[in-house]
């Protein structure tokens, strides 16, 4: 079915993106000076917002198309675990990244830099409900 290849695809893309940003961008961001690595953040953020937005409703919501036409629950369970992000993001994430947003890059201090790393921390959950969707959308192909 093409609705359950595009759950699994849009699952696959946002965890990719996902676990680059937490294994390879960040810690990379991690880096800089305190001023620059809130510089680089900011647009960043705003570049990935919509890509992984879209991707993990995109996905969730062909996923319960699957499961619905298929009765199976590895779908429905694939899309909880993808569309959680959202409740996610809003709850735990979105108040850190308001905060660091209001941020003047060049006022940064250890403030600014301990809400990056928690920021980090955070989003590596994120990573993790992606991968948790994509084996479970995996799963239906490998029977």
């Amino acid at each position: 079915m093409i609705i359950s290849l595009v759950a699994l695809l849009s699952a696959t893309l946002f965890t990719g993106a996902a676990f680059y940003i937490t294994l390879v961008e960040h810690p990379a961001r991690l880096g800089l000076g305190d001023g620059p690595m809130l510089q680089q953040w900011q647009p960043s953020y705003k570049r990935a917002l919509p890509i992984q937005s879209g991707l993990a409703v995109i996905g969730g919501v062909a996923g319960l198309i699957a499961g619905y036409l298929t009765k199976d629950w590895l779908w429905v369970a694939g899309s909880v675990a993808l569309l959680a992000n959202w409740p996610f993001t809003l709850w735990a994430i979105f108040p850190v990244n308001k905060r660091l947003m209001a941020l003047n890059p060049r006022l940064a201090d250890f403030e600014s830099r301990a809400m990056l790393v928690q920021w980090g921390r955070l989003h590596g959950v994120r990573s993790f409900l992606g991968a948790a969707a994509m084996l479970l959308f995996a799963l239906p192909f490998m029977r």
